[in-house]
Order: structure tokens, then sequence, then C-alpha cells
């Protein structure tokens, strides 16, 4: 069915907009930009296995002139049934996240 993130920047309490994240998956690789709303509303079809996605988190924070600590966040989570919507959002601050399943 569909992948999707979303980017929240704690530390500003707003959405991260115009973040690099990079999917790698047994599919291959797509990169996308967060949009206005730090979304990624689709990254293309699914296929079962293990998938990474990683936000380019220093490229963020330097844009915005804070120092970070994690240059990038990588998420490895597993697919078994690509007919299912999979949420992945990020909680971010610049020395801290967090992440889950979402819905």
């Amino acid at each position: 069915m569909s992948l999707s993130t979303h980017v929240l920047d704690s530390t500003r309490g707003l959405p991260a907009a115009a973040m690099s994240v990079r999917l790698e998956s047994p599919g291959g690789i797509t990169t996308a930009l967060t949009d206005a709303d730090g979304r990624v509303r689709d990254f293309g079809p699914l296929t079962a296995g293990t998938h990474r996605l990683v936000f380019d988190t220093g490229a963020y924070f330097t844009g915005l002139g804070v120092p970070a600590f994690y240059p990038e966040v990588v998420i490895t989570y597993g697919i078994d049934d690509p007919e299912q919507h999979y949420h992945v959002p990020l909680l971010l601050s610049p020395f801290a996240y967090s992440t889950y399943r979402g819905s």
C-alpha cells in the first residue's frame, strides 16, 4: 500500500519542512523532501523486507544555524505486509529523537 513519515521539530514546536529523507528498501532507493507540514505522504509502492528511513538531520539543523549532535537519524524496520499502510513519525531535537509506528 504506502509508507509515510512526519517529522516534528520538538525544540521549535514546528514541522521540520524541507528535510531530505531517503528510503532504502528491497525495491531500491527513493529520496524525498518533507513538505511544509513536515510530511512525506507516500514513497511509492512497498515491498516486504527490511527498510531504512535516513533523515538528513545535520543539514536541517545547519540550515537553521543550530548545532546538532546527530548528523542523520536512521530508522530500520520491517514490512511484513506491503498491502498495509505504514507511518513512521520522527520527533526531533538537536540532541534527541524518538520514533514509533504510527497509523
